[in-house]
């Protein structure tokens, strides 16, 4: 059994910073692709970026610039540093995350989600 947990969401003013936590636990030999993704109300999921267990990272063109993804390879976690938020960057944020367990087959975990609010 994999899980991943998010940390560090919260209410912040416009400008502000946040520093989210994806902390995986659980059964785990490796994990590949990362991502974290965000739900706004009334809206679909949307991916705000994602980093390979290399380090590489793709962002969604929102949040390029401020938004920096980074992964600690030896905790099996993930961190999402937003800067200069918006209220439009209001939202649940979850994290994803293709694991490759100890035994059995792998497949795609997901977080319960961290809100993120941002007053004007």
């Amino acid at each position: 059994q994999v899980q991943l947990v998010e940390s560090g969401g919260g209410l912040v003013q416009a400008g502000g910073s946040l520093r989210l936590s994806c902390a995986a636990s659980g059964h785990i030999f490796r994990i590949n692709d990362m991502g974290w993704y965000r739900q706004a109300p009334g809206k679909q999921r949307e991916l705000v970026g994602t980093i390979t267990r290399y380090g590489n990272t793709n962002y969604e063109d929102s949040v390029k610039g401020r938004f920096t993804i980074s992964r600690d390879n030896t905790k099996n976690m993930m961190f999402l540093q937003m800067n200069t938020l918006k209220p439009e960057d209001t939202a649940v944020y979850y994290c994803n995350a293709a694991v490759a367990p100890s035994f059995g087959a792998g497949g795609v975990y997901w977080g319960q989600g961290t809100q993120v609010t941002v007053s004007s």
